[in-house]
């Protein structure tokens, strides 16, 4: 199994920033992609950005300009630095690793962080 621990989440206020941490373990396995995706109170859970194992990213139109997503791969580690934060932010946040482990392919999910933005 690939295990993903999340962390960075909190509370801020509007116009703040936090930074997210997703860190992947286990053993005999490759990483492709890795996202980070939200879920709000009472909505379905969104994709908020995306990175390839080439660096190629894309982002939610809601966040463009304001969140990076980038990736340590020596640490297995993928990053979401969201700047000018905005109430309707607040959301459970998750990570999504997919790849290789062996031969199968896997797609594992972290714990979800809280971030809590207030005006």
């Amino acid at each position: 199994q690939v295990q993903l621990v999340e962390s960075g989440g909190g509370l801020v206020q509007a116009g703040g920033s936090l930074r997210l941490s997703c860190a992947a373990s286990g053993s005999f396995f490759t990483i492709n992609a890795m996202d980070w995706y939200r879920q709000a109170p009472g909505k379905q859970r969104e994709l908020v950005a995306g990175i390839s194992n080439g660096d190629s990213t894309n982002y939610a139109d809601s966040v463009k300009g304001r969140f990076t997503i980038s990736r340590d791969n020596a640490k297995n580690t993928v990053y979401l630095q969201m700047n000018d934060l905005k109430p309707e932010d607040t959301a459970v946040y998750y990570c999504n690793v997919r790849g290789k482990r062996l031969i199968v392919d896997f797609s594992s999910w972290g714990q979800g962080t809280q971030v809590t933005v207030s005006s």
